[in-house]
């Protein structure tokens, strides 16, 4: 471990153990540190795991409590310890001379050197990164401690920052031990479920804290590498490759409380604050914009702007001149910050239409300092707002609406049949009818894709156009862009049938037609995975992407795939970087569209400097693998071991169909882990099942995976794989795949990643729950078959061992998160218990449970 982490770890758990000692007494102290010790000793072989459980269950449940509580306040204080050498990490391998791996400066060096200026200006200038930012999981942790953990961040840098020994070192220890006293303090569990405009609001901390400074930073860092001799002296060479969407307040699929009223306020939320960032950065840099027409003379294009600025708001614009005399660029920025103002005050005599209005207004300004001869006035921070502005809009991001097609369905046969629309088709119209309220205040782009879950046959995007023609009948619908989301493993291998009849309605040829041919396509990476395992859902992915590649090419469409992957590994989680090389050849082509989810969001955007360097790494895959070499190479090697791949997915398909398919899995499932207590967390505003059946069908991925994760089996990352594997007999084949194949590599390593999080005691503990030796003996028989098999062909002696960070990050935390499942163990055991312990009511031991669940997913930092 490197010696700042040590440090940082030690000082954050000494302090933590000083507030549990003064806060509950040096016994309860010495109760943690006993279990400490105790989990730790099973892990070395020198104590029994009976042991553990007897001491547990020696407590009292307040103890237990408290016993929990400190567990996971010391996992949220190792979340931020790691933080913070990741970000020193990053900042040491910042060097200006030698580019990083993984990012766009060495992107833009392998591709000026392997392909020539020319192919490297086409995919910059072509590129597209669209994060989507969805609501579910949500974190297991309220926003009150997420807000503590901030603020012990800071005083921790504070602390670092200051000079040993000094009065400000002092102050900066005892602030520090304060706010972990605080964070001690504070309930891990929330009092109320989030509503979906929480969820809106909660997202909007990431785009205030950093998504919207870094953004402009990435497309800096890309201009430098691209012409690093005139950086800021001349016109960006990129545009805003980023663009952000939400189906943050707009995905409804089994949720009822988003509602068209929802929608609507989460619009309006996300615009006061993207033009209060507009407005706070206008005015910033037009304060500073001090250059004097003697020396800068502004132009004919400027004058112009600022007659027509005098005429729209005299007395304002008297205000502006008055406070900036001889400093005319500074004039149409200050009152271009005015205009802002009153846009998100709804002045409709000062407001600008839109953002093109005042993107005119912006450019006008640059144009007039170019031509002054102040390129660095230009081209410099002005050209970071122009960046914000075209990346953002005054919407931030694209409200996304997402429905399933049986809603449509009941919907469009009442109105057919001329019944009185119920309650959920009148939803339905008040919907489309929202959308188009939308695009008349923010513009088009501001809630244009409406996508379709569960799309069979292409009646089902018909349905949505017949639906808003319902909803406005003799006005004019809103313009949508309908896009399938294929999710089972049947729906993935029909896509492009449904896509052949989509193309023919007339809507979409429409719509073809005024976009340049342009058609979105999503892959759905939960219920496939759920619905066929892990291994079969990547091959039935690869498979489609494949099929609609090969499908848009024969028919001249540009085609955007849009992956919806989770968070966790068992939904087409994993480093994203990784991910996009391993698509299928020619899929990406430039472009990359991917759901950022729940915990992720905080994971990727909490801080700058990781914000950067994420976008950096997806944006770098996104160019490597857009390149002729990278799929050919791909390419080659699908064809080589496509037969070997194959017959893996099979047998996992077999394995994984015969667990789930077992007579009372679901009921034992159930048992085994907190499933049905995952509710009472209440995580976010959506229910854990599409419907008030009790199968594993209508149950939602995520707390499917969150459960099993919490019974530390993670069986959705790797179930199947080690039939899979065992069924070839060709071992060497399967070693050439692993090193040849990113696609294969990519699945064998994320299984090695769940594999590492999974212990094999603690599971069999929660799996012996459900009284059904079968079930625990195949599942653990499968986990021991794949952790043998994924060692051998790739040829680890241990799982993690060439990833260093993570095997470190996951060996620290094993030993903890043992502590917490030993004590979620209890309260599970009393709960599903018929007759329970004396004393103990299902209201307190469902307490233990839930800080117990949050304190799992703080140590194995995720949720579903």
């Amino acid at each position: 471990m490197p010696e700042e982490l040590r440090g940082d770890v030690r000082l954050l758990g000494e302090m933590l153990g000083t507030v549990i000692a003064e806060s509950g007494g040096a016994d309860l102290l010495e109760d943690v540190e006993r279990l400490r010790r105790a989990v730790i000793g099973v892990r070395a072989g020198t104590v029994e795991d009976s042991e553990v459980t007897e001491l547990v269950s020696s407590w009292p449940l307040e103890r237990a409590d408290a016993v929990a509580q400190a567990f996971t306040v010391y996992f949220h204080l190792a979340n931020l310890a790691e933080e913070h050498q990741r970000i020193r990490s990053l900042r040491e391998r910042d060097d200006a001379e030698r580019p990083a791996r993984e990012s766009l400066a060495a992107a833009v060096r392998d591709i000026r050197a392997e392909h020539g200026e020319e192919r490297l200006t086409r995919l910059v200038r072509g590129m597209e990164f669209h994060p989507v930012l969805t609501a579910h999981p949500t974190e297991a942790r309220r926003r009150a401690v997420s807000t503590g953990i901030q603020r012990v961040s800071a005083h921790l840098d504070a602390l670092r920052d200051a000079h040993p020994g000094s009065s400000a070192q002092a102050e900066a220890s005892r602030r520090l031990l304060e706010e972990i006293d605080l964070l001690w303090r504070t309930t891990q569990l929330r009092y109320t479920r989030l509503d979906p405009l929480d969820e809106v609001r909660t997202a909007m901390a990431a785009f205030d804290n950093t998504i919207f400074s870094v953004v402009p930073e990435i497309y800096r860092t890309l201009d430098t590498a691209l012409d690093p001799a005139n950086v800021g002296r001349r016109p960006a060479r990129t545009g805003p490759f980023v663009r952000y969407g939400t189906w943050i307040g707009g995905d409804r699929d089994g949720n009822p409380n988003v509602t068209h009223q929802v929608t609507r306020e989460a619009i309006g939320i996300q615009a006061e604050h993207v033009l209060r960032a507009l407005e706070r950065a206008c005015g910033r840099i037009g304060r500073t914009q001090t250059a004097g027409t003697a020396f800068t003379p502004a132009n004919e294009g400027l004058r112009a702007a600022l007659a027509a600025a005098e005429a729209a708001d005299p007395r304002l614009f008297a205000e502006v001149q008055k406070r900036s005399p001889q400093e005319l660029h500074r004039q149409l920025l200050l009152f271009a910050t005015e205009r802002l103002r009153a846009t998100r005050e709804r002045d409709a005599d000062l407001a600008y239409p839109g953002p093109e209005e005042f993107l005119a207004d912006l450019r006008t300004v640059q144009a007039s300092l170019a031509e002054a001869g102040a390129p660095r006035q230009a081209y410099g921070e002005l050209q970071h707002l122009i960046w914000q502005a075209e990346t953002f809009g005054f919407h931030l991001a694209e409200m996304e609406i997402r429905q399933h097609s049986a809603v449509h369905a009941r919907a469009l046969a009442q109105l057919r049949n001329g019944e009185e629309p119920n309650e959920e088709t009148q939803e339905v119209l008040a919907t489309i009818r929202v959308i188009s309220w939308i695009q008349e205040r923010f513009g088009v782009d501001a809630c244009r894709r409406y996508i379709v879950s569960f799309t069979q046959s292409a009646e089902d995007l018909a349905a949505v156009y017949e639906l808003a023609d319902h909803a406005l009948p003799g006005g004019r619908p809103p313009v949508l862009d309908v896009i399938p989301l294929f999710e089972t493993g049947a729906d993935l291998e029909a896509a492009t049938d449904v896509l052949d009849g989509m193309t023919r309605l007339p809507r979409v040829r429409e719509r073809l037609h005024q976009t340049g041919r342009r058609l979105e396509v999503m892959l759905g990476y939960s219920d496939s995975a759920k619905d066929v395992g892990p291994v079969s859902a990547t091959l039935l992915l690869y498979d489609a992407q494949e099929r609609l590649t090969r499908w848009a090419r024969d028919n001249d469409i540009t085609l955007t795939l849009f992956h919806g992957r989770g968070g966790a590994l068992g939904r087409g989680g994993g480093p994203a970087n990784r991910a996009v090389l391993a698509q299928a050849p020619g899929s990406v082509d430039g472009r990359f569209k991917v759901t950022e989810q729940g915990e992720v969001i905080f994971a990727r955007y909490g801080h700058r400097a990781i914000a950067h360097r994420h976008v950096e790494q997806v944006g770098h895959a996104v160019l490597m693998a857009s390149t002729g070499s990278v799929e050919q190479r791909a390419e080659r090697a699908a064809e080589r071991f496509r037969a070997t791949a194959d017959q893996v997915a099979r047998a996992s398909r077999d394995a994984y169909r015969a667990l789930v398919d077992t007579e009372g899995f679901a009921e034992w499932f159930s048992r085994v882990s907190p499933l049905e207590e995952l509710g009472d967390l209440r995580l976010g505003s959506r229910p854990a099942r599409r419907s008030a059946a009790r199968g594993l069908d209508d149950l939602r991925a995520i707390p499917w995976v969150f459960a099993w994760s919490q019974t530390r089996v993670n069986l959705p990352g790797w179930y199947g794989l080690g039939s899979g594997l065992a069924a070839v007999d060709d071992r060497d084949a399967l070693r050439d795949a692993y090193r040849e194949w990113p696609l294969f590599a990519s699945l064998l390593d994320n299984a090695e990643m769940s594999l590492a999080k999974t212990d094999r005691t603690i599971a069999r503990h929660y799996l012996e729950l459900g009284e059904r030796p079968d079930l625990t003996s195949r599942v653990l028989e499968e986990y021991d078959r794949t952790r043998d098999l994924v060692l051998d062909v790739a040829g680890h002696q241990r799982l993690l061992e060439n990833r260093q960070v993570l095997s470190r990050a996951v060996d620290l935390r094993n030993p903890y998160v043992d502590a917490l499942s030993h004590l979620q163990l209890r309260a599970l055991k009393a709960l599903r218990a018929k007759d329970g312990d004396d004393g103990e009511t299902p209201e307190e031991l469902e307490r233990l449970l839930l800080l117990s669940v949050n304190g799992v997913a703080a140590g194995l930092q995720n949720t579903g």
